[in-house]
């Protein structure tokens, strides 16, 4: 992963489903400066794998997404 380490922020959403994940990193993304990149620690797999990745493509923003456990994911978004 490029961006693993070079996190300037965690959120962590472990624990919350649909829409909520993508709720949250939205709002964590407005606070966050261009370059900075946001490590979002997540278990609802339609978040991690559908509506955040999407999302973040829309804005053109660079997101990659790491398993990490049993239904649990790293998700790293890079704000342009």
């Amino acid at each position: 992963m490029a961006m693993k380490g070079q996190e300037n922020s965690t959120l962590d959403v472990l624990g919350r489903v649909c829409p909520y994940p993508l709720v949250l990193t939205k709002k964590a993304l407005e606070k966050l400066g261009s370059g900075q990149v946001i490590k979002v620690k997540c278990d609802a797999p339609a978040s991690a794998e559908e509506s955040i990745p999407k999302f973040c493509e829309k804005q053109g923003y660079t997101c990659e997404v790491e398993k990490v456990g049993d239904g649990a994911w790293d998700i790293y978004i890079k704000k342009a």
